[in-house]
């Protein structure tokens, strides 16, 4: 697992838990269920690193996709509406990506839960 000793092995695999089924995956539940909404803002940039497959800075939709893989690599994939729902969530201005610092961050998402497309 890509967070071992910063996550709770069993909060993560009752988060992951929470969202099996198709359509049913939602950030704010789960960012507070694996523990990560507690963590420190290094916390939440290194596990924006770890999410941050190709390391261009930015989280972009095909990165999001695979998100929950990056918690256990059983996870399964987001679908197309629950990636477009998170994207959504964290793209403040549109670009098509979510960043590490700033409103629409990663940062933002996990400590001021709050749907910015709205």
């Amino acid at each position: 697992m890509a967070f071992a000793g910063v996550l709770n092995d069993a909060e993560v695999k009752a988060a992951l838990d929470g969202c099996a089924a198709a359509d049913s995956f939602d950030y704010k539940k789960f960012f507070k269920a694996s523990g990560l909404a507690a963590k420190t803002a290094d916390d939440v940039k290194n596990a924006f690193k770890i999410i941050d497959q190709d390391n261009s800075g930015f989280i972009e939709e095909d990165e999001l996709k695979l998100f929950l893989q990056n918690f256990s690599a059983g996870a399964r994939a987001l679908t197309d509406k629950e990636t477009k729902a998170f994207l959504s969530a964290g793209d403040s201005d549109g670009d098509g990506k979510i960043g590490i610092d700033g409103e629409g961050s990663l940062w933002s998402m996990v400590h001021f839960p709050t749907d910015l497309s709205v």
